[in-house]
């Protein structure tokens, strides 16, 4: 009897939906545990080695010292702001990147623009541009050393005019000199992503814009600089970043103590670290962490802004 029971219930539809529905949801269980699976080594990564020790960089900031931990809260950040060697490093950092950041934006998208249309000797200037991508960095600083010494190639040249030379590093224009070495080092890769971005413009607008007339500007403004605006956020980033990491250039140019308006954050960050002043260490660090973030989202939302009639 029991047999021809379950016999007659697995005839019935509604049971065999029921049986699918579950074997249904049991695939996707272990898809969902197989999908864990694989992601867990990078997950357990990023915990170790970013989570967890930005955690600890916001507990250092706020204790008094790691041997006897006293909560003092904004006691170190108050120190921190009072200290003249941060300020200026701020100052200056601020400073490069606000001059640095918009000429490689701007510089890179107008040599992909350049390249794109037909023009003679493309090849070279293609090749001037991404050649800084294929040398290390410190041959990168010898040359500018070979360039701006105070007996290097530039001071003969001012020289062959009747002027005086100058001690580039150590004089008011350094700062220059490194903004031009960011430019050299980064224009290439900029203008490697703006390239890629110009060939994903649909055609059809651009053709239907020749026919009703449009300018080359016209086009530029109403069309490509749309279509660019995610490539431009992240271009920005990029730029924005590596302005901050150009501390590397300019130790490797300068040591320890650079030039006034050389003065860096990293330098200071880095003179702290080797004073083992922990405390004021993370302290900076989690300001600089503050400053990024209200930037990058600043950036964030003005381009959902700009670009949102074109997503749609």
């Amino acid at each position: 009897m029991l047999s021809e029971l379950w016999r007659y219930l697995r005839g019935k539809r509604w049971l065999r939906r029921i049986k699918n529905y579950t074997d249904g949801l049991n695939t996707r269980h272990r898809d969902n545990i197989g999908g864990s699976l694989w992601l867990a080594p990078s997950l357990l990564g990023v915990a170790t080695f970013y989570i967890v020790p930005f955690f600890v960089i916001v507990y250092y900031s706020v204790i008094s010292g790691p041997i006897n931990p006293r909560f003092v809260f904004f006691d170190n950040f108050s120190r921190l702001f009072q200290n003249d060697a941060f300020r200026t490093a701020a100052s200056n950092t601020l400073t490069f990147s606000i001059v640095a950041v918009p000429l490689a934006v701007v510089l890179s998208l107008l040599i992909a623009l350049m390249l794109e249309a037909r023009i003679p000797l493309k090849s070279y200037f293609r090749t001037f541009f991404l050649s800084p991508l294929m040398v290390p960095v410190a041959s990168v600083v010898l040359i500018w050393q070979v360039l701006f010494h105070p007996n290097g190639a530039v001071n003969e040249l001012i020289e062959l005019f009747g002027a005086s030379g100058i001690d580039w590093m150590q004089s008011e224009h350094s700062q220059f000199v490194v903004v031009i070495l960011f430019l050299w080092k980064n224009l290439g890769f900029n203008m490697i992503l703006f390239m890629a971005a110009l060939s994903n413009i649909p055609r059809e607008l651009l053709e239907t814009a020749d026919v009703e007339g449009a300018g080359p500007f016209s086009k530029f403004f109403n069309i490509k600089i749309r279509y660019l605006s995610p490539t431009l956020l992240f271009v920005t980033i990029l730029s924005l970043i590596n302005s901050f990491k150009v501390f590397r250039e300019v130790y490797l140019l300068t040591g320890d103590y650079p030039y006034g308006n050389l003065y860096m954050l990293q330098h200071f960050m880095n003179n702290i670290f080797r004073a083992l002043d922990y405390q004021r260490l993370a302290a900076a660090a989690v300001v600089m962490t503050i400053a990024m973030v209200i930037i990058i989202l600043t950036l964030f939302i003005a381009e959902n802004r700009f670009g949102r009639d074109v997503e749609e």
